[in-house]
């Protein structure tokens, strides 16, 4: 049986998480890189957070043989942002039924951001086995920052300490995470030759941990 009473939960957290990313850029096939991230969130209630990411990792997309324009890219990119999310614990009387309980930390969040873009490896003039070998340079630049946003969407599971408090989270979360610019891809040309109306974007596929530290605040439901 369930029963509704008071919780005590800490307001601060901190954590880390590591996946594969996939890309959505100007060239015609995304690729798959990697992400690692870490990140501290204020806890307003135990299914209510603000916080801020950093990431770190590497996106990629095309190819120099297969691609029909023969273009490639390597980015080694970092960002941070600050970002909400708000969990379906907050919304619903999960100690009626076993189902709600174990699923009260799905989420879903929205942050804002900048991501540093660092292109290390890229096609800016055709191959000579291309059909028309040394044209170029495609425009565009190796270093921006652009304006980052990703939205989450993802599942906590609450572990206990030793003294009965949710202490321990481990976390899966997709997040898709949009670009305002041309930097993801490093290339930026003219719509007249490419038509591309779509902001440059990577999904994330991550899973990951945090600890629950800080003060104590009382929450009204059953943790």
């Amino acid at each position: 049986m369930f029963s509704n009473a008071q919780s005590n939960y800490f307001k601060w957290s901190y954590g880390f998480g590591a996946g594969a990313n996939y890309s959505k850029t100007d060239v015609v096939k995304g690729n798959w890189g990697h992400t690692i991230s870490g990140n501290i969130d204020y806890n307003f209630t135990p299914f209510i957070t603000g916080g801020l990411e950093g990431q770190y990792g590497m996106v990629q997309g095309g190819d120099i043989y297969t691609d029909p324009n023969n273009r490639q890219f390597v980015n080694k990119y970092t960002g941070i942002n600050a970002n909400v999310k708000f969990m379906l614990g907050e919304f619903t009387n999960y100690n009626k039924t076993n189902f709600l309980y174990k699923i009260r930390g799905l989420y879903a969040g929205i942050g804002i951001g900048a991501i540093n873009n660092n292109i290390t490896d890229i096609v800016r003039i055709k191959p000579s086995f291309a059909y028309d070998a040394g044209y170029g340079p495609f425009p565009g630049e190796d270093k921006s920052v652009n304006l980052w946003v990703p939205i989450n969407l993802g599942i906590n599971f609450y572990m206990n300490d030793g003294w009965g408090y949710v202490r321990y989270v481990i976390n899966i979360n997709a997040q898709s995470n949009f670009t305002f610019g041309e930097g993801l891809d490093g290339y930026n040309d003219p719509e007249t030759r490419f038509k591309n109306y779509d902001p440059d974007t990577y999904n994330v596929y991550s899973i990951g941990f945090k600890y629950y530290f800080g003060n104590i605040k009382v929450y009204r439901k059953t943790l």
